[in-house]
């Protein structure tokens, strides 16, 4: 993957009754409240994160 490609991400759930492992991974990646959006380097540290809290992100844009 290069290194200047990107992807979007935006919460879309809460992290309320949710396993200390995922409110940590949704800081992690810079979410904290719903409708956050971020953009974070497209990586497959990020993209393990993402999967890790599939059911709480979004993912806005994939690459650039």
């Amino acid at each position: 993957m290069a290194a200047n490609k990107t992807i979007k991400v935006e919460q879309v759930g809460s992290p309320i009754r949710r396993e200390a492992s995922q409110r940590r991974t949704l800081i992690g990646l810079g979410l904290n409240k719903i409708g956050r959006t971020r953009e974070l380097p497209d990586t497959p540290s990020t993209r393990g994160m993402i999967a890790k809290v599939a059911h709480l992100v979004r993912v806005v844009e994939d690459g650039k």
